[in-house]
C-alpha cells in the first residue's frame, strides 16, 4: 500500500480527468474547425500535457521530435502512450487500433486528432492503411506507429509488425526511433500502467490514478533512413535499438 495515494486523491484526479476530456472535446467542437495547423497542435500538446498532469503523471522528455516528413515508431505500454508522445511531439498522427473509437469520449477526441483507425484483424484494412500513411508522410506530416500492435508488458518488447512501415520505405521518409517508460516511486517500470490481458480502461484508469510518482518518460532518438529497406530486417533493427535504449 506504501506505492498508493489515498482514494480522496484518487477521486479527485478522476474527476480533474473528466473534467480535462469534457474540456477538450468543447475545445475540438469550438475551437479545431478555425485553427490552423500550428494551432491545432499547440491545442493537442497543451491538452496532452494536462491530461497526464490530471490523472497525476509527470513527463520528461529527452531529445526532439524530428521536423518534416517522419514515421515515429514507439513501443506501446498502455494508453497513455499517446497522451506522452503528444505532449512531446504534437505533429504526430496516430495509427491506432479501430476499437480505440469506441471509447467513451476520448475515443471521439482521439478521433478528431486525426487518428488513422486500423482493422487488425482484416489484412486488407492494413494495405488501406498504408496507402492513407504514405500521402500524409509525402505530404510532409509526421506519422506515429505503434509496431508491437498492442500492449506490452513494458521492459521486454513484442515482436514488431513489419507492415506498417512499408509507408515509410516508399516515400523514402525517416523513421523516429521513441522509446516510452513508465515508472513510478518504488518502480522503474511501474505496474500501474499495465493495460495488458483482461485490463479494462476504467480499471488502468484507476490504477493509474492510485500510483505514487508516476513519471512518463520520453526517449526521442535519432532519426534513421529508410531507402531501400527491407521492412522486416528493419523492423528488427528498430526493435533491437528500441530494447537497448529501454534497459538503459
Amino acid at each position: 500500500m506504501a506505492g498508493l495515494v489515498r482514494v480522496p486523491l484518487v477521486l479527485w484526479r478522476l474527476l480533474r480527468v473528466l473534467l480535462h476530456v469534457l474540456h477538450g472535446m468543447a475545445v475540438m467542437a469550438l475551437r479545431f474547425p478555425s485553427l490552423d495547423a500550428a494551432g491545432r497542435q499547440a491545442r493537442i500538446q497543451w491538452w496532452s500535457a494536462g491530461l497526464l498532469r490530471a490523472v497525476g503523471v509527470g513527463l520528461q522528455v529527452r531529445g526532439q521530435p524530428r521536423p518534416g516528413p517522419t514515421l515515429l515508431v514507439a513501443n506501446h505500454v498502455s494508453w497513455l502512450d499517446i497522451a506522452a508522445l503528444h505532449a512531446a511531439a504534437p505533429r504526430a498522427r496516430f495509427v491506432s487500433k479501430a476499437d480505440v473509437r469506441q471509447w467513451p469520449l476520448l475515443g471521439w477526441l482521439v478521433a478528431g486528432a486525426g487518428t488513422l483507425f486500423i482493422e487488425r484483424e482484416r489484412k486488407r484494412d492494413a494495405l488501406r492503411v498504408v496507402h492513407a500513411m504514405a500521402q500524409a508522410l509525402a505530404a510532409g506530416e509526421m506519422v506515429a506507429v505503434f509496431p508491437e500492435g498492442t500492449t506490452g508488458p513494458g521492459p521486454e518488447l513484442l515482436p514488431f509488425h513489419a507492415n506498417l512501415l512499408q509507408a515509410a520505405i516508399a516515400t523514402s521518409t525517416p523513421i523516429q526511433p521513441a522509446v516510452l517508460r513508465f515508472a513510478d516511486a518504488r518502480h522503474r517500470f511501474s505496474p500501474a500502467v499495465a493495460y495488458v490481458g483482461d485490463t479494462t480502461l476504467l480499471q488502468s484508469l484507476w490504477m493509474v490514478a492510485s500510483a505514487r510518482g508516476l513519471v512518463a518518460h520520453v526517449d526521442l532518438l535519432a532519426p534513421q533512413g529508410s531507402t531501400h529497406a527491407d521492412r522486416r530486417a528493419l523492423a528488427e533493427h528498430l526493435r533491437q535499438g528500441m530494447a537497448a535504449q529501454l534497459l538503459s
